[in-house]
């Protein structure tokens, strides 16, 4: 798992899920499998914002853009400089 995954998952499992030991795949599905709801989805928004100074727009906070760590962890470098 790249750094950056490992650090998604970490928020997740802390922040969102409430469950500190638990790891998430980096092929898990967070949003199609029901895992994060769409309120939890504004908070991994903020959370890559302030962690990582990438923006994610509203109308991108979906199963389509990302429903795994794997591809949040490329939409985040993709937008990093």
């Amino acid at each position: 798992m790249s750094d950056l995954a490992a650090k998604l998952s970490a928020f997740l499992a802390n922040d969102i899920l409430k469950q500190p030991g638990r790891v998430i795949s980096p092929e898990e599905p967070l949003i199609s499998s029901g895992l994060i709801d769409s309120f939890s989805l504004m908070d991994v928004a903020l959370f890559v914002e302030d962690n990582f100074g990438v923006r994610i727009e509203d109308t991108e906070l979906n199963a389509d853009t990302f429903d795994n760590l794997t591809q949040l962890a490329s939409l985040i470098e993709s937008r990093q400089p």
